[in-house]
């Protein structure tokens, strides 16, 4: 069984940095592209970065280019997402999700499993 665990998340001030980490279990994600998400209060959840675990290969929104950083350890199973020069408005919970395939996707609706998420908090 799939089960995706977060960690990592906290408190900041604005310019601070946090690394986001995904524990990935019961699977094997060679085949798998693997994506963080995050939803702040009253919006919808929205694509932040991804990473197709066979290749490594990214993909990032807008947003946070030059800022973040998603990666993975394939010999721990972990996805890390590293956040650079955070913003206020980078305050949100922050979901680790899988989806199989080689396509990478920014759409929440075709990742097949997420983890509970984690709140990050950037103060002004």
């Amino acid at each position: 069984q799939v089960q995706l665990v977060e960690s990592g998340g906290g408190l900041v001030q604005a310019g601070g940095s946090l690394r986001l980490s995904c524990a990935a279990s019961g699977h094997t994600y060679s085949s798998y592209i693997m994506g963080w998400f995050r939803q702040a209060p009253g919006k919808e959840r929205e694509f932040v970065a991804a990473i197709r675990w066979s290749l490594g290969s990214t993909a990032y929104a807008d947003s946070v280019k030059g800022r973040f950083t998603i990666s993975r350890d394939n010999a721990k199973n972990m996805v890390y997402l590293q956040m650079n020069s955070l913003k206020p408005e980078d305050t949100a919970v922050y979901y680790c999700a899988a989806r199989s395939g080689v396509v990478t996707t920014t759409t929440p609706l075709v990742y097949d499993y997420w983890g509970q998420g984690t709140q990050v908090t950037v103060s002004s």
